[in-house]
Formats: C-alpha cells, sequence, structure tokens
C-alpha cells in the first residue's frame, strides 16, 4: 500500500496519473481533466521560473474562482513558492498591509480588481509584476492603469509543461491573513505536510472518494473553499462543480438535477437555500453530504433544513491556523449547536482560560488543539507565535467552549468576545441562540458594551423577519429573562436591517460594535 502523499501537490499527481481524462473541475460548460489541469500547472510553473521565482519567494492570488486560480495555485508551489492569500472584497487599507507584510513579487489578480490594485501600487515596492487573467478586453479598461502589469496569455507564451519536483513537505506552502478583527491581520504559515495532512483526514471522515462531485460556490481564497474544498477534490481524484460565487437560485436547481453528492456552504447559505425551497414546489433529491462551517450555524436553521430537505447538515469547525478541527460524525448523531468531535489524527482539549491547565467536562474554557493540520507559526511574528502555543504544542484557538461528557464540542464565542457583567462570564452565542428561537428573529448578534455599573452590559442587534408581528425589544428581553439567567439577559436590543458580515458571511462583530457605539 502506497504511504500517505506529503503534499497537496503529490497527491494531485497521483490522482492525475491514476485517471488523466477524468473530470477534475467543470466551470461554466468547461470540463477540465485531471490531465489538463496538471499541464496548465506546468505552464505556470514553468513561466514563473523563466521570470526567476525564487524558492520562497511569495505569490499573491486576489483572484475570484476560476479554474485559473487552482492552475496558478497548483504552480506556484511547483515552481518553489508560497502562495499568499488575498480576499476579493480587501481594499486598499488590507491590500496595502498583506502585500507589503508578505513582501509579495507577484499577484495574479482579474480585471475587476485591477484598479484597487491602482491605487495601492506605489505602495508596494517588493511588487514586481501583476499577472491579469481574464479577456483582453475585459481588462483593458481597469488594467491599462495598473503599471507591471500583463495578461496571464501573455506570461503564459512560451512556457511548456515540463515536470516539477514535489515541494518539501515541511516549507511553507501557504500564508493565509487572519481576519482581524482587532488590530492588523496575521499571516499564518501553513506547511505542504500540514495541508496534506488536514485533508487527508477530512476526506477520511467524511467518506470522500473519487465518484463524488461537490458543488464549490465557496470562496477559493479562504481555508474552507480552498482547504476543504479544492483540496479534498484534488486528493480523492473526484470532481468540483465550480461556481464564480454563491447564487440561491441556481444551487437550487443544480441540486435538483440530481448529479451533486456533496455541498459545503456557511449558515447564510443554508438560510437561503431555506427561502428558496419555500418558493418552489419541488425539493432536491437527498445528496450524500451537506456541510456547513465558518460560522455558528443555528439549532433552528438545523432543524429546518432537516424538515425542508429530509437531510441533517453535518457541522464543522475550522480556522485559519489549522484548517479542520473537530466535525460532527458522518455516521452516527449530528447533534445540532455542536461541532463534534476531532478529526483522525487529531487532538483538542478545554483549558482553563487563565491557568491553561484541562477541566472537566461540560465546564467552559477555551478550545485547544494539537496535531499534523496545525500551523508552523505567523509570519515574521515571533511573539505572536510564541503567545499562540503552550509549552506541549497545543495551540490556543481563541475560541470558548465547552466538551460533553460523550464526547461533542461546542463553540461559545472567541474568548474576546466574552462579556463579563458585574463579574459574571456570559457567552454571547448562548443567548443568541435564545434570540434566534424567537420565529420572528431572522439574525441575532450579542456583544459586550462599556457600562459604568456592571462594567459591561449585554447588547443585541436583531434583524427582524418579515412577518405581520414582529417583536418588540420588551418582549425579547422577556424571553431570555424567562429562559436565561437574569444576568444574561439584554440590558439594550437595537433593530437593524442586516448585520455586517464577511464574505464567509461571518458577522463582524467589531464594525457592529462601532455602528452601535454610534447609534448610542
Amino acid at each position: 500500500m502506497s504511504s500517505d502523499p506529503s503534499s497537496i501537490v503529490e497527491a494531485f499527481f497521483r490522482a492525475a496519473d491514476q485517471a488523466p481524462e477524468k473530470p477534475c473541475i467543470l466551470f461554466e460548460g468547461i470540463t477540465i481533466s485531471f490531465l489538463d489541469l496538471r499541464q496548465t500547472a506546468d505552464r505556470w510553473a514553468d513561466a514563473f521560473r523563466g521570470r526567476g521565482l525564487r524558492r520562497d519567494d511569495r505569490v499573491a492570488l486576489f483572484l475570484e474562482n476560476s479554474p485559473a486560480f487552482v492552475a496558478a495555485y497548483l504552480g506556484i508551489y511547483l515552481a518553489g513558492g508560497i502562495v499568499v492569500l488575498v480576499n476579493t472584497q480587501y481594499r486598499q487599507v488590507e491590500l496595502r498591509h498583506i502585500l507589503n507584510d508578505a513582501g509579495v513579487r507577484f499577484c495574479i489578480t482579474d480585471p475587476s480588481r485591477c484598479g484597487e490594485l491602482s491605487r495601492v501600487l506605489s505602495d508596494l515596492p517588493s511588487l514586481e509584476e501583476v499577472i491579469v487573467v481574464g479577456p483582453a478586453e475585459a481588462s483593458s479598461t481597469e488594467a491599462a492603469s495598473l503599471t507591471r502589469q500583463q495578461s496571464a496569455e501573455r506570461f503564459l507564451e512560451g512556457a511548456v509543461s515540463r515536470s516539477s519536483e514535489l515541494p518539501n513537505p515541511d516549507s511553507v506552502a501557504l500564508i493565509a491573513y487572519t481576519s482581524g478583527t482587532t488590530g492588523r491581520s496575521k499571516g499564518a504559515m501553513l506547511t505542504h505536510r500540514n495541508l496534506a495532512a488536514n485533508s487527508l483526514a477530512v476526506t477520511r471522515a467524511w467518506r470522500w472518494t473519487s465518484e463524488d462531485r461537490l458543488l464549490l460556490t465557496l470562496p477559493l481564497f479562504h481555508a474552507h473553499g480552498l482547504g476543504v474544498g479544492m483540496h479534498g477534490t484534488l486528493l480523492a481524484g473526484s470532481t468540483a462543480d465550480l461556481r464564480r460565487r454563491f447564487d440561491a437560485a441556481e444551487v437550487y436547481d443544480t441540486l435538483l438535477k440530481g448529479k451533486t453528492t456533496m455541498f459545503f456552504g456557511v449558515p447564510t447559505m443554508y438560510s437561503r437555500l431555506l427561502a428558496e425551497a419555500h418558493r418552489r414546489n419541488r425539493r432536491p433529491a437527498p445528496i450524500r453530504l451537506y456541510v456547513s462551517g465558518s460560522a455558528p450555524l443555528s439549532a433552528a436553521t438545523f432543524a429546518e433544513f432537516e424538515q425542508l430537505f429530509g437531510q441533517r447538515i453535518l457541522e464543522r469547525y475550522g480556522m485559519t491556523e489549522t484548517m479542520m478541527n473537530l466535525t460532527n460524525p458522518y455516521d452516527g448523531e449530528r447533534r445540532p449547536g455542536t461541532v463534534g468531535q476531532p478529526f483522525p489524527g487529531q487532538e483538542a482539549r478545554i483549558v482553563d482560560t487563565r491557568t491553561r491547565q484541562p477541566i472537566l467536562d461540560e465546564s467552559p474554557g477555551e478550545i485547544q488543539v494539537r496535531g499534523p493540520h496545525v500551523f508552523k507559526g505567523y509570519w515574521r511574528r515571533p511573539d505572536a507565535t510564541a503567545e499562540a502555543f503552550d509549552t506541549e504544542g497545543w495551540f490556543n484557538t481563541g475560541d470558548l467552549g465547552w466538551r460533553s461528557t460523550d464526547g461533542y464540542y461546542t463553540i461559545s464565542g472567541r474568548a474576546r468576545e466574552l462579556i463579563i457583567s458585574g463579574g459574571y462570564n456570559i457567552y454571547p452565542r448562548e443567548v443568541e441562540e435564545v434570540l434566534l428561537g424567537h420565529p420572528g428573529v431572522a439574525e441575532a448578534a450579542v456583544l459586550g458594551m462599556p457600562d459604568p455599573d456592571f462594567g459591561e452590559q449585554v447588547v443585541a442587534a436583531v434583524v427582524r423577519r418579515e412577518t405581520r408581528d414582529q417583536p418588540t425589544a420588551d418582549e425579547l428581553i422577556e424571553l431570555c429573562r424567562d429562559q436565561l439567567a437574569s444576568f444574561k439577559k439584554p440590558r439594550r436590543i437595537e433593530f437593524v436591517a442586516s448585520l455586517p458580515r464577511n464574505a464567509l458571511g461571518k458577522i463582524q462583530k467589531h464594525i457592529l460594535r462601532e455602528q452601535l457605539e454610534r447609534q448610542a
């Protein structure tokens, strides 16, 4: 039996050798086989080497979902480079910070992002070349003002598909920047071995095989889309039906066709699929697996999806620094409100937030994880790296939660989001779940705001459903008083049209806090 691959590139090569003509990516009517992708990746690698890319040079992918993203991603690895992922929603401040912090030499982007890059190009001395992926006519306007740029077609001109060495498993493959909810975002360094080990754990836990077809609408610049969706596809030798973005009607239509076996989404996507289902007369036939992550899935959404689609969503938990950590079981109880247990070959535990010592089941604390999937450290931040690990190699996730006596983990929020009011600890998610249980509440976010008497007070931002009998603030406060300890009830409820979210649907509480402070 062959040994486990030590990099995603090695796993991809094995799949391409085994079934070269098998469809790897389906995209807008085009089918790209494993052989096609390998040859194109080799050309990217040859072009980078021809431009003088040195081992461990950084190359940014500031690019929407497309087969070119995947080919360039693999080509960077084959040329010995390090990939820097850049959120396509980022603008001047974030671009300036990330591209400078990582010392990026090359940036691959698409026409719609050229204008934003041009605004910061003079502040990026290390950036030598911008490669624009897209039709020449589409890029002519925006890219014209962008110096140091050329089209991908020209960049690849003369490049050939030649054999490349596999990357060193312990070298840095990827620098993925944290969401930066406080201060400047840090670059998490993940090695080739980290990525392969985590993808092996995921594919085994979820019974992922070469027969699967994943409907992939998540952005590839994120750990969920790339590290789970695309890495799993390449490792399992399966097929990804790749979309530029999520569109609920389009996804629903695709599910009705019956060829999809897996769909991965964030809670917001599932809420929109439920809304779409209410508008339709037909329901999709069951598929092998629905997975949710990147933000907490409410018990209400879980239950409604099971009722309408006849399937229980598998919720899991991951983060930028580690990819996937915990998962509800493929076979067994998928328990709403929990994120299950560690993936195969990985460990997790709950520790006291002050002493860092393990604590008993059912007791709240900080989640720590350990295993071959845990990142190497933060780019050029030895201080932050040292702070993130204990002496036994456990990584402090910064997420709060507890473990049930039968091994299921529940996440209650981020350590920095913990509310301490009058000396009592309050976990925002606990209050949010009660609010979301009201039929008139569509979304809710709870956070602590300054209070002269209690230190902090509980404040909730609520989006109401379009119903006749919309709840009042007093009704919602009374609901929380009835179901929770009195000190946990919101002292103030603000009704808002929407909650600020990032590209993956995660509520950006730092932005919400600023909005509420202005209103106050």
